[in-house]
């Protein structure tokens, strides 16, 4: 293991693995030069909107289109029943099914008979121009019948509770429970048990670019492109292709533009997707539709509610003995994820942590709002905070150093491969493949004068001023499968282009895989390009999320460079008549060691192993200077990261100002450390308007109260601390470059952290905190509440 600081591996004429290079995607940034799927405009292209349910559940009766049609510009008003035979008899796709799910429900395109949160489609209006469908919208007449809806996960499973998909036998989506051991025997007779009920509250994901996508339909070829802001090219063809399942594979092609932010919901299957389909396919002209903010707030997939019922046993020395509970999870509406995220959720419980017995009993519940979906860590943050809770809560009952009570617990470095005894998502037991745990508490204590603090928060209080230190573990699954693919091709004409299925929204693909590419071909990152999410460009991909693309995209351009790099070795030394051993690669060409001047161009190579019209192909080569690798993980790769946070409370107002906020993150070998920076830094901000600002309010029928950026407040730049962030790196042994995911570990242990830190500026008062987010109201109530308590 090593460590290292932020961004330190600055270069001079290097820009391969592990270069701080400049992204080659920000030239056309910021030129104005980037195509978003609204900057595609084509030939008579139409334009769409939604007629959607303003309640959040009501059966739905007669819909009248009649004064939508006469309105000059509209071309169509699309119900249920004008979908095409192939689409009403089936809902969406369920993405990951699960034999736990009891009722797998599902939105169909357009409502059927009855909407299950308020901004469901009901019917798609399409027009010569957005202004013109958005008024249309409004004389389209539906007749709703109300019904009583559901607002509340926990509420959800009382008796008599209403239901929220009308004929439904219950409102619970799915049971299951996540163990290891016997947590219940292994609470008899514990030293020390302690009890903590948390909630943790549903937050969006609120990208830059809302969501957004035009279709085309082909009639010659009789077959669609859709261009669409996503994570994933593939799996929304996939989804194509279920819903029209009389096309073959040629006759969907999706392409996913530059994407300003996907965290998550991006990935997901939309039935406005289909809409554009249909509507492309009936009018045939191209449809646009580009969501606007509001519809981002209702209809775009959020994360959480949450509802934790938790017991930690530990004996006199303060070691964990067992972990054990309930989590109550709200899915929402629907569950076109199936139970993946109370399932990460649950089984990333356990941390770094070494828990001999862990019983976790899960429900996932059926409510009237807009389904929850994994958003940027997918659930991990929500256990995280849970497990940090359960930390500070030993403590500061047995009045304990709050680190020194994570050292005691700590997995330790030679237990590696340490099995974790419980099951991911993927399958696959949960091993844990490498990290020195530790060494990043160790680290990031260290970085942020942990040592010092009580001289810092004594003299604050002398002052009247309240500081909090709060700290978080974490570990976190990367590099999930199935795959990802990628071909590396060198053209006749010299030009090295990548092809990858990976879908990027930030994260610097366009850089990172070029430059891995780059050490095998001995080129310059820049003389490579990367073409992305493009299903026509790939036959096979998934896409990027849960922080996979550098696991999986990586190694697979570095198989293929490699593959590609020998095999132009193999035909140059037949042009050059030597051993493929005395050359190398270097400056776009092949040469010889000893004489570098001896040498063919990379272009030269790439004509010969065409071939030439009439002769046969020599030596059994397979034709083309090109090689397609699909690298396929035998299970996930696991970073991990420690966070300390240091702030100042105001016990008048409520305010939370972050003074310090130290990272120590493991992402195995670093491609671009000015790149992990980024991305863990931007999920630092991310955490912290998870912890301090974020709520989706919505009132006792289930209407969302904030559907805008005046009522649901995100962090500003003056919000998010300065991070000091120090690189450890454990290399993983489960892939050829060594390397985890790092797109997320910025935002998993932010709410733990934050949260302890506040609760700990408070504890001259008394106040514990067993919620996120944490407001300044709420920081008042609990003062008031603690101050009443004492003079009582």
């Amino acid at each position: 293991m090593k460590t290292t600081g932020g961004a330190e591996k600055l270069t001079g004429s290097f820009t391969g693995f592990g270069a701080s290079v400049k992204r080659k995607e920000d030239p056309a940034f910021l030129r104005g030069e980037g195509q978003f799927v609204d900057d595609i405009h084509l030939p008579e292209m139409l334009h769409a909107a939604f007629v959607r349910s303003p309640y959040a559940h009501a059966k739905v009766g007669r819909i009248d289109k009649s004064a939508a049609l006469t309105l000059p510009g509209v071309h169509a008003v699309i119900t249920f029943g004008d979908l095409p035979e192939t689409i009403q008899r089936q809902t969406l796709p369920l993405l990951v099914p699960h034999p736990a799910i009891k009722q797998p429900l599902l939105p169909y395109a357009l409502a059927k008979d009855e909407t299950c949160y308020a901004g469901e489609p009901v019917a798609c209006v399409i027009a010569d121009s957005r202004y013109i469908a958005e008024d249309a919208t409004q004389r389209v007449e539906v007749e709703y019948e109300p019904l009583p809806a559901v607002n509340d996960c926990r509420a959800a499973l009382e008796e008599g509770a209403p239901l929220a998909h009308q004929g439904a036998e219950s409102n619970v989506a799915a049971r299951f429970p996540v163990k290891v051991g016997d947590a219940d025997r292994a609470f008899t007779g514990a030293a020390h048990v302690f009890r903590e009920k948390i909630y943790q509250h549903r937050g969006g994901p609120f990208f830059m670019e809302c969501r957004g996508a035009i279709a085309q339909y082909d009639a010659q070829l009789q077959g669609y492109t859709l261009h669409v802001s996503s994570q994933s090219s593939h799996r929304i063809k996939r989804s194509m292709l279920e819903m029209f399942d009389d096309l073959g594979d040629h006759q969907v092609r999706v392409i996913t533009p530059d994407v300003g932010g996907g965290f998550g919901p991006k990935g997901s299957f939309y039935p406005e997707y289909i809409n554009l389909a249909v509507a492309a396919r009936l009018l045939g002209r191209p449809v646009k539709w580009i969501e606007d903010r509001r519809e981002n707030f209702l209809t775009t997939h959020q994360e959480r509610d949450q509802y934790w019922d938790m017991e930690i046993a530990v004996d006199a020395d303060a070691k964990i003995i067992g972990v054990r509970g309930q989590l109550i999870h709200e899915t929402g509406a629907y569950v076109p994820w199936g139970i993946v995220l109370p399932w990460i959720t649950a089984t990333t419980v356990p941390g770094p942590y070494v828990i001999p017995h862990f019983k976790l009993d899960v429900v996932s519940v059926f409510t009237n709002k807009i389904q929850t979906t994994p958003v940027r860590g997918a659930g991990r943050p929500e256990a995280v905070t849970t497990m940090e809770r359960l930390m500070d809560r030993v403590a500061r009952e047995l009045k304990l150093d709050r680190a020194e009570v994570r050292r005691r617990n700590f997995i330790q470095p030679e237990q590696m491969p340490y099995k974790v005894g419980i099951i991911f998502r993927d399958g696959r037991p949960v091993t844990y493949d490498s990290g020195n745990y530790p060494a990043s508490q160790a680290a990031a204590l260290k970085t942020a004068d942990y040592d010092g603090f009580l001289k810092r928060q004594s003299e604050a209080r002398a002052q009247g001023r309240y500081l909090g230190i709060g700290i978080a573990n974490a570990v976190e699954a990367t590099g999930l499968g199935p795959y990802e693919s990628a071909t590396v091709r060198v053209a006749t004409s010299g030009k090295i282009v990548i092809y990858t299925g990976a879908t990027p929204q930030g994260q610097s693909h366009k850089t990172t895989l070029a430059q891995i590419a780059s050490d095998q071909l001995g080129v310059d990152f820049n003389d490579i390009a990367v073409v992305t999410a493009d299903t026509a460009m790939n036959a096979l991909g998934v896409g990027s999320f849960a922080a996979r693309t550098a696991v999986n995209a990586g190694s697979s351009v570095h198989v293929a460079a490699m593959e590609v790099a020998a095999k132009a070795k193999k035909i140059a030394a037949g042009m050059m008549e030597c051993l493929e051993d005395d050359l190398e690669l270097a400056d776009g060409y092949v040469r010889l060691k000893s004489a570098p001047d001896v040498r063919k161009s990379l272009r030269d190579i790439a004509v010969k192993s065409i071939g030439m019209p009439g002769f046969s192909m020599a030596g059994g080569l397979a034709p083309g200077l090109e090689h397609t690798a699909h690298f396929t993980p035998d299970q996930a790769v696991y970073s991990n990261g420690a966070h300390v946070a240091e702030v100042e409370v105001d016990i008048e107002t409520g305010e939370v100002k972050i003074l310090r906020y130290t990272v120590a993150h493991d992402c195995g070998r670093v491609i671009n450390p000015m790149v992990v920076d980024g991305q863990v830094v931007g999920g630092v901000a991310h955490g912290v308007g998870n912890a301090l600002f974020e709520r989706l309010a919505f009132d006792e029928n289930a209407q969302p109260l904030s559907t805008n950026f005046g009522e649901y407040l995100l962090p500003l730049a003056a919000d998010v601390p300065r991070v000091d962030l120090v690189h450890l790196e454990t290399p993983s042994p489960l892939n050829p470059l060594g390397i985890k995911g790092a797109g997320e570990g910025g935002t998993i242990s932010a709410i733990g952290a934050i949260i302890g830190a506040v609760e700990n500026a408070l504890s001259p008062f008394g106040v514990t905190i067993a919620e996120a987010p944490i407001s300044p109201q709420r920081i008042v109530e609990l003062l008031g509440v603690h101050a009443r308590g004492r003079t009582q």
